[in-house]
Parts: C-alpha cells; structure tokens; sequence
C-alpha cells in the first residue's frame, strides 16, 4: 500500500445509491406505458395504422438505449432499473410477438420458444436476486436487439417475407444462446459463498 493511502472503514456504508425515481427510471415505465397503445394500433387495418404501431414501438425501443446511457452517464443506476429495465423489454416485445402471431403473421412456436425463454430469465431473476442481480451482458444486449429488428420488419407492411424468417431465426437463436449463459450465472452466483 502506498503511503497516505486510507484503507475502508469496517462497517462504512458505500457510495449512495441513485433514487428509484429518476429520469432513466422514468423512461423504463414511459416504455411499459406505451405497450397497451402499440397492441392497438397493431390490430388497426390499413397501412398508416401499422406504420403508426411501427413508429411507437420503434420509439419505445430506442427508450431503451437512451435509459440505459442517461443511468450510466449519471449514476442513476438503480437495483431498480436492473430489474424493471428487462421487464420493460419483455412486455414490448412479449406483446408484439404473441400480437404478431394472433393475427397469423408470426409461428406460435416461435412466440413461444422465446416467451419461454424471456418469462423463465425474469422469474429467475427474482429467484437470486437475494444473492446479488445480474445485470444484462452483451449477449443479452444483442438479443434484444435482434429480436427489435426482426419484430421492426414483422410490423411494417410491405414484402418483407426472407428479410423477416432471417432477421427472426438469427433473434431465436440468439435468445436460446443467451439464456443458457443466464442460467449458468445465475447457478455460478448461487454457489458463490455470501459476503460476511
């Protein structure tokens, strides 16, 4: 140790933690809130309702980067956030998938491969979640990624049909890839022993 350096104090409390009620916070649940208004718009007929559904869930996806950028680029993130942040998603694309597929556009065994997946991650999120939360990684960041694109081309008119069964089989695969690799963490940091 160098001189003058100050060791931790036993029994210190750490760095405060950002309030759950903050901006990037807020624009997790703004993203929950336009849900119900995208499936709406969704079973509308015509062109300009589905470009209108495109449109907002093109605009609830990109609160996703911009919620994730503004907690890192201001501390606010939040145990919070780790949890709602990936709820927020699965109820977008959760409800685009399921739409897709009532209206026939969509396999159902490709909703529900992916449902699976997603609703077993969050429920075991919380099963853990005593023994620390994990927080997205860049597997999980791709995922969504390519499941918003795959679904980007789902909801806009138009022969879209190869572009649609690639971008959607490139998602599948990913999110089976990654949610094994969750599962994995999550049994790493079971086993792990408990901080003192």
């Amino acid at each position: 140790m160098t001189a003058g350096a100050t060791e931790p104090v036993a029994g210190a409390p750490g760095p405060p933690q950002a309030g759950v009620w903050n901006i990037a916070n807020a624009l997790t649940m703004v993203r929950i809130a336009l849900v119900p208004l995208f499936v709406w718009l969704l079973f509308l007929d015509g062109t300009g309702w589905r470009l209108a559904a495109f449109a907002v869930f093109a605009a609830a996806s990109i609160t996703d980067k911009i919620d994730g950028d503004i907690a890192r680029a201001r501390g606010l993130v939040t145990d919070f956030g780790k949890i709602a942040d990936p709820i927020a998603d699965k109820a977008l694309t959760g409800a685009a998938l399921v739409s897709l597929s009532a209206m026939g556009e969509l396999w159902w065994w490709v909703t529900a491969a992916i449902m699976v997946r997603e609703i077993g991650i969050t429920v075991l999120r919380f099963v853990v979640i005593r023994h620390g939360v994990i927080p997205a990684s860049k597997g999980g960041k791709l995922k969504t990624m390519l499941q918003v694109i795959a679904i980007g081309f789902y909801i806009l008119p138009g022969p879209l049909d190869y572009v649609r069964w690639v971008t959607m089989g490139a998602a599948l695969i990913v999110t089976v890839v990654t949610g094994a690799d969750y599962l994995l963490r999550a049994w790493r940091l079971r086993r792990a022993p408990e901080a003192p």
